[in-house]
């Protein structure tokens, strides 16, 4: 794979799946952005990157309008974007009966309203050029349903759709449109996901850090992208067959789910 010289935005870049997929571009020659909302984080990252000409810009996903306004007002003096990789994220381990509606709320603007916003400032240039890519992770929660995540599951559903509908749009304009579905892969996003609260849960989760290596992980994401996939499904285990099982053994799945108990 040869990313040299290309110039890759990637949301959620201060840990996890945007850190290391941040460190395997800068590998293949890629200049990165990086955003996040914790600066010295960012910084901390860039500092780490291999190459020259990467730089950070904090974005407040939680912030959709924001996040609209100020990229659109700078994005003409960043230079062509060739790949943007819409990776931040929230998850969320709660009881429906039990949650706040205001986490439904947040997990929304984050999740979906966030992507879109990023997507809208960054778009129209691509299509100028009539060159790009646009990749969002979504989950495997964003194809399948379960216990503790109906804001979850419910905000990657709706970024599967948003991309399945934009990659029709944009198809005639030369634009790359990538789903990236992960499962269970070994990040902090158990210990970040909010409670019914709203409140990060602060605790790991079994299927987490028992999940594919996030640098396995990222490699196979920059494979996808490479190869110009339409969308994929990447995890290990039960997290990498549920969608296949879902659709091919719906009654099966339901069951399953329904006994599943971790949060």
């Amino acid at each position: 794979m040869d990313y040299n010289n290309k110039t890759v935005w990637i949301t959620g870049a201060s840990s996890g799946i945007g850190e290391e997929l941040a460190k395997q571009f800068a590998e293949q020659g890629a200049k990165v952005i990086l955003s996040a909302r914790n600066i010295d984080k960012l910084n901390q990252v860039k500092d780490e990157l291999k190459g020259e000409g990467h730089r950070v810009i904090p974005l407040d996903l939680s912030k959709p309008e924001t996040v609209l306004q100020d990229v659109s007002a700078q994005i003409d003096s960043l230079g062509p974007i060739d790949i943007l990789i819409n990776n931040g994220g929230v998850s969320q381990r709660s009881l429906f009966l039990e949650n706040d509606f205001k986490v439904y709320r947040q997990l929304m603007e984050v999740n979906y309203f966030g992507l879109i916003a990023l997507t809208k400032a960054v778009l129209p240039s691509m299509v100028a050029r009539k060159s790009g890519s646009v990749v969002a992770i979504s989950s495997v929660a964003g194809k399948v349903g379960s216990k503790f995540r109906t804001g979850y599951s419910g905000s990657k559903y709706a970024v599967v759709g948003f991309m399945d509908c934009l990659r029709a749009e944009v198809a005639q304009h030369n634009i790359h449109c990538l789903t990236i579905c992960p499962g269970s892969i070994k990040t902090a996003i158990a210990h970040n996901s909010l409670n019914g609260q709203g409140e990060a849960q602060n605790k790991p989760e079994p299927s987490i850090e028992n999940g594919m290596n996030v640098n396995v992980a990222a490699s196979k994401m920059l494979t996808a992208i490479y190869n110009k996939k339409d969308e994929v499904v990447i995890g290990q285990g039960l997290s990498g067959w549920a969608p296949f099982i879902k659709r091919f053994f719906p009654s099966l799945f339901n069951r399953l789910t329904a006994k599943v108990e971790y949060k």
